[in-house]
């Protein structure tokens, strides 16, 4: 795949093809690979992550092997909140511990809006971390993608 390899589904989206794209989102995130999912976005694309702002592949591979390095055991669900034409609105929660064995859920919202070839071009996300204990875990597949037959976000009340 290169730079600019087109990513289908393309805008302007349809309930299906929104619903599409944010599974393949999750999917690309679930995977850990820094690389693999920057060619996911533009290669200017601009990005607020928290309180962080990341312009380029060239910011988003780093930002994300920091980002994997330090909440391991990483398993992430995206749902679909809203889209029109190039745009996607995303709520999230994914689960993980940091390096002393503490457990985090984090919920968030994204927006994201996409070029016409399918990648996206920007990206804003909300994040709020919650210390839970291991026992009150929820996201329990093997590392990697979520299984289809597991429960979505909804299914658990968040």
């Amino acid at each position: 795949m290169s730079e600019n390899t087109p990513i289908p589904p393309f805008p302007p989206f349809t309930l299906e093809t929104a619903t599409q794209k944010v599974r393949a989102g999750e999917n690309g995130w679930n995977s850990r690979n820094p690389e693999k999912v920057s060619l996911a976005y533009t290669v200017d694309s601009r990005w607020r992550n928290r309180a962080e702002f990341i312009t380029g592949r060239e910011q988003i591979v780093p930002f994300l092997q920091r980002k994997w390095d330090r909440e391991l055991e990483y398993r992430l669900i995206k749902e679909l909140w809203a889209f029109t034409d190039n745009h996607i609105a995303v709520r999230f929660a994914y689960e993980w511990h940091d390096d002393a064995g503490n457990w985090f859920r984090s919920f968030g919202n994204e927006n994201w809006q996409f070029a016409e070839n399918g990648l996206m071009a920007v990206r804003h996300a909300c994040i709020n971390d919650v210390p839970m204990k291991e026992a009150d875990r929820k996201f329990f597949w093997p590392l990697g993608q979520r299984p289809e037959d597991h429960p979505g976000l909804s299914s658990f009340g968040f």
